[in-house]
């Protein structure tokens, strides 16, 4: 049985983890997002998009970070109210999530924002803790949908362009 000290170090590692995936993907610093991911990540975003989900190599999903988020103005997710457990060298991470997407156009409102928790399967491995399953609950969403659309029409023609 991990120790009090051992429980706040990994809990305290897991927050660092998870503010790590949240600043990887708003920054666009695919370095520090691929970080926070296993070799292999299972996912499963169905309850935004049906068939969003599946088994990717860590690299696969962050191109697909990549084929959508530079087409952005901008982005943030927002955790909050993270209720971490650990047993041994595996734990489970709950938290709330608020993501905004911002895009300026003439079909719309700028944003489209979801609302919703993830609950996150993590592993400690090598000395840091890593992502090996995402899940993603969508409760709510507000503004114009198409703006991820828009975005990854736009990603595609700036990689196009590269």
């Amino acid at each position: 049985m991990a120790t009090e000290a051992e429980l706040n170090t990994a809990h305290r590692e897991i927050t660092n983890l998870m503010s790590r995936f949240s600043r990887g993907i708003d920054l666009r610093d695919w370095d520090m997002y691929r970080s926070v991911f296993t070799d292999e990540i299972e996912i499963d975003y169905t309850s935004y998009r049906a068939g969003n989900g599946g088994i990717f190599r860590a690299e696969d999903w962050v191109q697909r970070g990549r084929m959508l988020f530079p087409g952005l103005t901008a982005s943030q997710h927002f955790l909050s109210n993270l209720h971490i457990t650990v047993e041994g060298d595996r734990g489970t991470v709950i938290s709330y999530v608020r993501a905004e997407h911002v895009l300026p156009n003439t079909a719309g409102d700028a944003m489209f924002t979801i609302g919703g928790y993830y609950t996150d399967s993590v592993v400690h491995s090598d000395g840091e803790w890593k992502i090996c399953k995402k899940q993603l609950t969508v409760l709510w969403n507000s503004g114009n949908p198409a703006v991820l659309t828009m975005a990854r029409e736009r990603a595609a023609a700036l990689l196009a362009d590269a």
